[in-house]
């Protein structure tokens, strides 16, 4: 397996993976993901060059958005001071689930983090899937605190506000990497 940069023709493809996974959340009592995911806000961070997508030959395993953005409202002043990126939008494709690939996306993405001179790795969560809270901690993220007031971006309610963390740190993944070289954070020492 292989992780590149997404690329403008690839955003049908991913549109479609984020249509599984939210009908996969439905299956299991979830509503995270009910709303469909504009076109161009993806489109958007993928000329950003901050969406991967996990290749397995012709197949596209997993994707992960690794941004050094965070979401407005999430993170105070303070945590936004400490080099840190964040990570949104991490999916496997159902037919790869049960083999650790979103454990090893994460790694990757720490990783990258480390590398950019990143203090954490961060990411916010449905507020409410505790299953996918579960599974982060299992990852190694410390909950921080989570975030119901205000509301989104897209001027819905806040849904994704259960904020963690972890150490950026280096990992082997084990898969090749493709991806260019991350850009230092302006901040990082």
């Amino acid at each position: 397996m292989i992780i590149i940069p997404a690329e403008p023709h690839d955003v049908a493809k991913l549109l479609s993976f984020r249509e599984e996974a939210a009908a996969w959340l439905r299956g299991i009592g979830s509503d995270q993901w009910s709303r469909p995911y504009p076109a161009d806000k993806l489109l958007a961070t993928i000329e950003a060059g901050t969406v991967f997508m996990l290749r397995d030959g012709q197949a596209t395993a997993g994707t992960i958005t690794l941004t050094p953005d965070a979401e407005e409202g999430l993170w105070t002043d303070d945590e936004l001071a400490e080099p840190s990126m964040f990570v949104n939008k991490l999916t496997v494709a159902r037919e790869y689930a049960g083999q650790d690939l979103g454990g090893r996306l994460l790694d990757w993405a720490g990783d990258r983090a480390h590398r950019a001179g990143a203090q954490w790795l961060r990411l916010d969560a449905w507020t409410t899937n505790k299953g996918l809270q579960r599974y982060y901690l299992a990852q190694g993220f410390t909950h921080i605190r989570t975030v119901c007031e205000g509301t989104a971006v897209n001027g819905g309610p806040r849904v994704s506000g259960w904020l963690a963390q972890r150490s950026a740190r280096p990992a082997d993944p084990g898969f090749a990497d493709r991806t260019p070289a991350p850009a230092r954070l302006p901040f990082a020492a």
